[in-house]
């Protein structure tokens, strides 16, 4: 990849030439056409969507729904019916959750994971509350895999839903969903299967035909794409499922004294006004990643993770501990660490004073991993993408050096 010529793409960078940014698991930066999107619609047909009949409002609908089909190709969903707009990962996740709510049993179980983002993690523990189904938390592997004999285990004639993470993003591990997803069907037929794809997205090429399972979440800002935008996707007979989070709005299909009707989904599940630019404009992300190819992205990855982890090794050896598979083919993403006994929070605010280096640090919204796997009650997070080269790395590696004088 030409990463001087991708960059240019980027305004952040062409502001400021000096910054390391290593933190696209959080949020990836927004490539120039995608701004733009945003101002054009803000610019020349500001209008709501579904319901007016001049032309701007037109125009305005026709992007709108335009969006939805870019995103249904993307993901090869049957159709564009299949994709529901949110305000992000979480959203979509506990629109489930809720939409759920009147389906979920005493009698029923609820099986997820101990490596699970807290938004494919809360929702289910609240729904398992509120119901009261049981909680079932598969183990995980030392090496932060999946045991897929062991999740297995769990899974039995009274599992309704299994949510699982397509790639963590505190260790990166990919996840062998289709797989799992093929033996879970023949364990349990009727097992609602939800994946979190908010880490997958961006890095592995994404077939929900193939993976098979009922509903996929992710956000479009972890995609080159504005914050603010999640996308709901659904098998069409499990989206009719659901039960609307919100009500009111272009929802509705008839309203009395007495009663009210919906609308079909994916108009049923999108309650009051979008965010019709952020919505609009992610069709520019879609066409940005489509621009490269998804085995580019992979080996530029793969060759990035596997010179930090060269790198770590090399300069600091045992006093840093790197969480997650050994193996570069088993992970995507992100590389978490501990550095001796400096806290994240300090290594991640050395280096962004002294270098200009963004890092995450923290428990990256997986609380129950870190404290009750990884036995740590933080790490620090690296993650890459498309604009990533490996003289970011040697700066982090300088950026740890500087950690260590400091911190002495």
């Amino acid at each position: 990849m030409n990463i001087a010529k991708i960059k240019q793409d980027y305004d952040i960078f062409v502001r400021d030439d000096t910054l390391v940014y290593l933190d696209s698991c959080a949020t990836s930066l927004t490539p120039r056409p995608v701004v733009a999107k945003i101002l054009e619609y803000y610019n020349s047909y500001n209008a709501n969507v579904a319901r007016g009949a001049y032309r701007n409002s037109t125009k305005a609908t026709r992007e709108y729904e335009l969006s939805r089909k870019s995103v249904a190709n993307f993901i090869y969903a049957d159709s564009s019916d299949e994709i529901v707009f949110t305000s992000g990962t979480t959203a979509s996740l506990n629109t489930i959750a809720y939409g759920l709510l009147n389906s979920i049993k005493k009698t029923h179980n609820i099986v997820t994971t101990a490596m699970e983002h807290h938004a494919n993690f809360v929702p289910w523990q609240q729904l398992s509350i509120k119901t009261g189904a049981e909680f079932r938390v598969a183990p995980i592997e030392k090496d932060g895999t999946i045991n897929i004999d062991k999740l297995l285990g769990n899974i039995d004639e009274n599992t309704k839903i299994l949510a699982l993470t397509f790639v963590s993003n505190v260790l990166g591990t990919i996840n062998p969903i289709a797989e799992i997803i093929q033996k879970v069907r023949k364990k349990n037929p009727n097992t609602l299967v939800i994946i979190d794809a908010a880490q997958a997205v961006s890095h592995l090429l994404v077939d929900v035909q193939k993976l098979d399972c009922d509903y996929l979440a992710f956000s479009m800002h972890k995609l080159f794409g504005p914050t603010g935008v999640g996308i709901l996707y659904g098998k069409k007979e499990k989206l009719e499922l659901l039960e609307p989070l919100f009500t009111g709005g272009e929802m509705i299909e008839e309203v009395t004294d007495t009663c009210t009707t919906f609308r079909e989904v994916p108009q049923k599940l999108e309650a009051g006004t979008p965010n019709i630019a952020g919505v609009t404009a992610s069709r520019e992300a879609i066409d940005y990643i489509n621009s490269f190819l998804f085995r580019e992205i992979r080996m530029h990855e793969k060759e990035l993770m596997q010179y930090c982890i060269d790198s770590f090794q090399k300069e600091f050896g045992n006093a840093l501990k790197i969480y997650g598979p050994k193996d570069i083919n088993k992970r995507s993403g992100a590389i978490s660490f501990t550095f001796k006994n400096h806290h994240p929070h300090d290594i991640a605010t050395i280096l962004d004073d002294k270098m200009n280096i963004a890092i995450r640090a923290g428990q990256h919204c997986a609380m129950p991993l870190h404290t009750d796997v990884l036995g740590v009650n933080a790490t620090a997070r690296v993650s890459f993408s498309v604009y990533n080269e490996k003289k970011d790395i040697d700066k982090l590696i300088e950026g740890l050096k500087e950690v260590e004088k400091i911190l002495l």
